[in-house]
């Protein structure tokens, strides 16, 4: 593959497949370029793009919520006369207007893993139920614990101040799943259980989890359930829980699945995680492009959803009665296909 580093005014990535067709053209638009689920979905979205012909340009802004840089991608794309894009949008609102514009050009816009606001601005939603991945691990931590959740010191790591769908999805399905009652489940942070220590935001990286969960703990150094937006975001609450020695005594979950998260639940980093296929999303969404270019048809969502529903399943080596896991070897041979 072949290496491209666009203009510092933009801050993009863009690599060109080396399979490049004469007149199909898509674009892959990801938050960033470092976590490892996004380098996963370009991997997909790669491979498929060099299978059917297609040139691939990719575009990652240089942190988790670089708004600005995902529009002047998407105009880029525009300009370049793609057929279309793929999109993991760091805003999900604020996007809106930019993806309009696309669709009015005749490009297909497909979100991928985080839905837009609302879900219908992208031709369609290739994603994890995330929702459901957050009422999972929300479930295996409740039974986890048994009778001591009743008394649970809750922390959850989210992802941004803007609360993308993802966010919300995943933590409401989380604290839902714990049995928890939601106040409005379009919002984080509104609930009343006295359970809740607080929440604070990690921009789904390690850093910003090493930081956030020191906060809580100066806020409440008792808290023993701790709800992460992804691996990455465990792992630097698990430093901090390190840092004071309660690494042992904290419940840790979270949701991605990727290879090296299902390592942390068999190392006993994270209890457990919701497993979700980037590559799947990816490589179905250029297939989708490919189809819209061939003859103008558009992909169908899941019977009885609004998004073509790409799964989930939940990874632990401690399974709970009456929540359906899979272990680490077998998370290890799924992740992230």
């Amino acid at each position: 593959m072949k290496k491209l580093i666009a203009g510092t005014a933009l801050g993009l990535i863009v690599s060109a497949s080396a399979a490049m067709a004469e007149d199909v053209s898509a674009c892959l638009i990801t938050k960033t370029d470092t976590n490892p689920f996004f380098v996963k979905m370009r991997e997909g979205a790669s491979a498929k793009a060099e299978e059917l012909g297609i040139a691939l340009n990719s575009y990652a802004g240089k942190v988790d919520g670089d708004h600005e840089t995902q529009v002047a991608a998407i105009e880029t794309c525009i300009a370049n006369g793609a057929k279309g894009i793929l999109l993991t949008a760091s805003d999900t609102s604020s996007i809106v207007p930019a993806v309009q514009q696309a669709r009015d050009a005749g490009l297909l816009v497909i979100a991928l893993d985080t839905p837009l606001e609302p879900i219908d601005a992208a031709d369609m939603t290739f994603a994890t139920d995330n929702f459901l991945a957050g009422e999972l691990i929300g479930k295996w931590a409740a039974a986890a614990l048994g009778d001591a959740a009743a008394d649970a010191r809750i922390a959850t790591l989210d992802l941004a101040v803007s609360q993308p769908t993802v966010d919300v999805l995943r933590n409401q399905g989380f604290l839902q799943g714990f049995g928890i009652d939601l106040a409005d489940p379009n919002v984080i942070g509104d609930e009343s259980d006295p359970r809740i220590v607080g929440s604070d935001v990690t921009q789904g990286n390690e850093e910003g989890g090493r930081r956030a969960m020191e906060n809580l703990l100066a806020k409440d150094p008792t808290i023993n359930v701790v709800h992460t937006i992804n691996e990455p975001a465990a792992a630097g609450a698990y430093e901090a829980l390190k840092a004071i020695g309660r690494e042992n005594d904290v419940l840790i979950v979270s949701v991605d699945g990727g290879c090296p998260g299902v390592q942390n639940v068999a190392d006993g980093v994270i209890g457990a995680t919701s497993q979700q296929y980037p590559l799947l999303m990816a490589s179905k969404g250029i297939e989708a492009i490919a189809a819209w270019a061939k003859d103008g048809s558009k992909p169908e969502a899941t019977e009885g959803k609004a998004f073509f529903d790409t799964g989930v399943a939940l990874v632990t080596d401690n399974p709970a009665d009456g929540v359906e896991s899979i272990d680490t070897a077998k998370g290890t041979e799924l992740c992230w296909g």
